[in-house]
């Protein structure tokens, strides 16, 4: 005699050995013995012989049509052997038995399982419903496997092109096109982003940092729209001063300019001017909101997203040939440089000329100074440069910059890239850096001593952060430092200027340190500062293994700044090294170039050896 049972949801036959009424010792047809229940034998037969019986039942179970089965099942619960009757006309044999029951068990949509051999139909809107689910996913399955057939491929299949973006910076889990490009992946031993390259799906390793940067940063894009302009016709006295300011060529926003003026008594007054937008963009108006939401200029390699729109950098930048609305800060100084007077003032200052680096650096640096060589402003710069140099010493940082890693410019022309070494500590930078470190400083005790609230830039313990609390600045060797000289670029710099021409004009500042505004305005400008230092470093890293690519450099000289961390010669790049033995920081190595990934922005550089 035999059984057809079910057993761990699966139908199985088997020959009875031995029948206990409410359990079976049964022998499967490769010789496993087991115990089975009673309920979970479905009936028994005494023929055909098991041999091939399962196979037979499939075959007839193949053949039986689901449709018609579940119409003449009708509405209600039945039991397997009354369908069985109806539907073959007779009384099932024991392989049309199993073939019913495995049809039934196999259709879940269909028949909805009651109990022991009891089944019930679908509805016919639940059976609908369930063969279109059916019918998507077949067809997901069937977009799926052509998805990944073409990206192993290295084919962009044309569904994908409008969701890159998408896919590249933020991909929805779980959706097909994700599963795809993972399984892509997985199949090609690639990653996402080069399995995409190799599909031309990139045709910039530039733009896929750029775009990842703007998606995060910049989603509604980096333009500014229609906004309103306000007007440069500000009532304010001007200033009877010629200023100067000191920029690179590629500055469009000039901060900052400079004056001096030769007193009676052999003092000089030294004007520091910062461009004034504060003048012109209110708390909480449209300006605003674009500068409190951008919070800072963002700088790359050949190109900049601006914190405000050109429009209104064009009405309060220091330039050339006008009088620009500014906050000047003068300070009085004796023959021996100590200062003996300040004076801030809100007024317009003529600006008479706008200097660059490019071509001021060969007239005066290091060897030209106190040598007699005539230029503009020779007597001007060389003055301040004295200044600066009393201003370095009296806060206790003479020398500690001796030994700075020196500054390097990029220069991109299309898709090529030039690298130019700038020495650090220069009389230029040394002029520009007191400068502002001395306006700042002060403009940081003022608000400290009359108790208007400011945001400061402290530094305690080699830790740099931002607080409302007049903390010094221990690696400036200032008591208060507050970034106040660049309102045009920070927003935090904005802040503080309101803040400083309330107290001039002796009117409420709009701010109070504990509130709401400056906290916020706070809290996000760090985040969004140090997020945009990090593409800037990231784009500077970029352009520099492009240059490598570019003049085909495969061995460089480096100095270890510790364990397997170098530091190129002549180049912008620290990173790890392979290979590298135990060597004392400092020490010059050979590397070989094995490799430059652009996309992960990694490079492969074993040691080769000490250079002597």
């Amino acid at each position: 005699m035999y059984v057809f049972y079910s057993e761990d949801g699966h139908f199985k036959v088997g020959t009875i050995l031995a029948d206990n009424t409410t359990s079976f010792q049964v022998e499967a047809q490769h010789g496993k013995r087991s115990k089975l229940k009673a309920n979970d034998v479905l009936f028994q037969f005494k023929e055909p012989a098991l041999t091939g019986f399962m196979d037979a039942a499939q075959k007839i179970a193949d053949d039986i049509d689901l449709d018609f089965l579940w119409e003449a099942a009708g509405s209600d619960e039945f039991e397997y052997l009354a369908l069985g009757r109806d539907y073959f006309g007779h009384e099932p044999q024991a392989l049309e038995t199993a073939a019913l029951l495995i049809k039934l068990h196999g259709a879940p949509m269909y028949f909805y399982k009651k109990g022991r051999g009891r089944y019930k139909p679908a509805p016919e809107d639940a059976l609908k419903a369930a063969l279109a689910s059916e019918e998507r996913k077949r067809r997901q399955a069937e977009l799926l496997a052509r998805y990944v057939g073409e990206l192993t491929a290295f084919t962009l299949p044309e569904e994908l092109k409008p969701h890159l973006h998408q896919l590249l910076y933020a991909p929805e889990k779980g959706a097909l096109e994700t599963k795809a490009l993972e399984q892509a992946s997985a199949a090609t031993n690639l990653s996402i982003p080069h399995l995409l390259e190799k599909c031309g799906a990139i045709p910039s390793t530039r733009d896929y940092h750029l775009n990842r940067f703007l998606l995060e940063w910049f989603p509604q894009g980096s333009g500014f729209g229609e906004v309103s302009v306000v007007e440069n016709h500000l009532d304010l006295p001007v200033a009877d001063v010629a200023a100067f300011s000191i920029d690179d060529e590629t500055t469009t926003e000039i901060d900052d300019a400079f004056s001096l003026t030769k007193l009676s008594d052999g003092a000089v007054r030294v004007g520091v001017h910062i461009a004034a937008p504060a003048l012109g963009i209110a708390p909480g108006s449209e300006l605003d909101a674009i500068a409190h939401k951008r919070m800072s200029t963002v700088y790359m390699p050949g190109d900049k997203i601006t914190m405000l729109p050109d429009a209104v950098v064009n009405v309060f930048t220091l330039k050339e040939g006008a009088a620009c609305p500014a906050l000047s800060t003068y300070f009085t100084v004796a023959p021996d440089y100590a200062i003996t007077a300040m004076e801030m003032r809100v007024e317009r200052v003529p600006i008479a000329a706008n200097l660059r680096h490019e071509q001021l650096e060969p007239l005066f640096n290091v060897g030209t100074i106190g040598n007699g060589t005539g230029y503009r402003y020779r007597e001007e710069l060389e003055w301040l440069w004295h200044f600066a140099e009393h201003l370095e010493e009296q806060r206790g940082a003479k020398d500690k910059g001796r030994n700075l890693i020196p500054e390097y410019m990029f220069k991109i022309d299309g898709e090529r890239v030039r690298i130019l070494h700038r020495e650090r500590g220069t009389p230029i930078d040394k002029v520009v850096a007191e400068m502002m470190i001395l306006v700042n400083s002060r403009s940081g005790a003022l608000a400290a001593e009359h108790q208007f609230a400011a945001m400061y830039r402290a530094q305690a313990n080699g830790k740099t952060r931002m607080t409302t609390d007049p903390l010094p600045h221990q690696g400036l060797g200032v008591s208060h430092y507050t970034w106040t000289s660049s309102p045009l670029r920070r927003y935090v710099d904005l802040i503080n200027q309101r803040q400083l021409i309330a107290h001039i004009r002796n009117e409420p500042p709009p701010y109070t340190a504990k509130g709401a505004e400056m906290q916020t305005a706070m809290r996000a400008f760090e985040t969004a500062y140090d997020a945009y230092n990090d593409f800037q470093r990231g784009m500077e890293r970029y352009w520099t293994l492009r240059y490598l690519q570019q003049e085909n450099i495969s061995e460089v000289t480096a100095s270890v700044i510790r364990e397997n961390i170098v530091r190129f010669e002549g180049l912008p790049l620290a990173t790890k090294a392979t290979a590298v033995p135990e060597l004392a920081p400092g020490t010059r190595v050979k590397l070989v170039i094995r490799s430059i990934d652009l996309l992960t922005l990694e490079i492969t550089c074993p040691f080769e050896g000490v250079v002597e």
